[in-house]
Parts: C-alpha cells; structure tokens; sequence
C-alpha cells in the first residue's frame, strides 16, 4: 500500500549569515581572511569579486554586523553619496545593473574623507565594469580586490551539511557526497535543493535517500533552469 502524503508545512527555514554559520574552504579563505581582519584593511575601499552563489552576500553580511555598515542598494547609490556619518557601507552586487558612476565616485570620496570603509561584492572585477569616468576608474584602481572561487568540495560538502543540520534533519555522508558531484558549483543552488529534498522527504514520510536525492536532483534537472542561474 502507497504511503499517504503529508502536506509539508512552510516553517520559514531562515538562511543564517552570522559567522558562525560560515563554512571556509580554500574557496573562499581568501575572502574570509580579509573580513575577518576589519579594520586593518589594505585599502579604504574594498571589492569582493566572485561568481553567483559563492557566498559574497553572506561575507558581506558578516562585515555589515562586525562594522556597523550601512547597506546601501546598488540602485540607490546617489541618494547616501554625501551623507555616510562616518559610518562604513556595504553594497551587494554592484555591478549587476549599471552603475551610477557619478554617485559611486563621490560616495567611494566620503569614505575617504571620513576615514571609513566601503565593501563592494560584484561578479567581476571592476576593470569588466565598464566605467567611463576616469576619476571613477582611477578610485578603483586604487582598491584592494579579493577574489572568491566557486565553491569547491569541501565547501559544498559542509554547506549541505549545514543546511540539512538546520533544519534538523539527518543525512548520511554517502548522500551529501552524491549530492556534491550533481549539482551545480553554488551555494544559492545548495539552499534549493536541501529545501526540495526535505520538502520531498515530508512529502512522502521517509528518510533522505541517496534514492530520493537522486529523485529529486533529476527532477530539478529537468525543470527548465532549476539548477541553472
């Protein structure tokens, strides 16, 4: 006889960005190793450059609650430019719309001025922005740039891990290894698919099988972009 489903409940399993929930591989070291030093920057302006999903949005949280930061949209640039109160500022994804080139200019001059700090993340590296102003481009020559991989392995592995243990659930390592070589390199990818197995598993009132991974990850893989971003 079938198993009943069970309707599984939306309890609003949050995404921890406190330091603790970070996981460090070489991946990411790097990266880790430069927020973790705050304030003793090499620069006042700082670009954290890395590839979608590979956990910029997280560091940047980290160094937003360790520095008191002010979040500041990529869209909404020219409205805080003159106006920082000495504090520091983060902006995610700088470079994922165009950039307001005079506003950042000015903003990148009132972290100077006022002896402060400004974290940008981006995908790429700010020479591939495309920036016209020279005085812009001069600014960000001057910053120090760190890189941050895709995520390897480890970094994966212990992702996963984590994100079953917050949940509360447990997972065979046999699985989180299967897991690893199937889906894409990303910690955004990681997140969905610990919440579809454990919405499968609910679903069906059993243990997350190397079974029901697979299930699942072919499932995503066939959907029209569930693995790709």
């Amino acid at each position: 006889m079938q198993k009943p489903r069970q309707l599984p409940l939306d309890l609003g399993h949050g995404v921890g960005h406190s330091r603790d929930d970070l996981v460090v591989s070489q991946a990411n070291a790097e990266a880790v190793a430069l927020v973790d030093r705050w304030p003793d920057w090499p620069a006042p302006v700082v670009v954290l450059a890395g590839p979608f999903g590979a956990g910029k949005t997280h560091l940047g949280a980290i160094w937003r609650e360790a520095a008191g930061a002010l979040s500041v949209p990529a869209s909404a640039i020219d409205a805080i430019a003159g106006d920082i109160g000495g504090h520091p500022v983060l902006i995610d994804d700088v470079d994922s719309a165009r950039i307001d080139e005079p506003a950042l200019f000015h903003l990148i001059n009132a972290v100077r001025g006022a002896g402060s700090q400004l974290l940008l993340t981006a995908r790429r590296f700010p020479s591939a922005w495309g920036v016209a102003l020279p005085d812009l481009a001069s600014r960000l020559k001057a910053a120090a740039t760190v890189e941050i991989h895709e995520p390897d392995d480890l970094l994966l592995a212990g992702v996963l891990t984590k994100l079953f243990s917050d949940r509360q659930v447990e997972v065979e390592p046999h699985v989180v290894h299967y897991l690893v070589r199937r889906i894409e390199r990303s910690l955004a990818t990681a997140m969905r698919v610990v919440e579809r197995l454990d919405r499968a598993a609910l679903e069906q009132q059993t243990r997350i099988t190397r079974a029901l991974a697979a299930e699942v990850v072919s499932a995503m893989d066939e959907g029209q972009g569930e693995l790709g971003f």
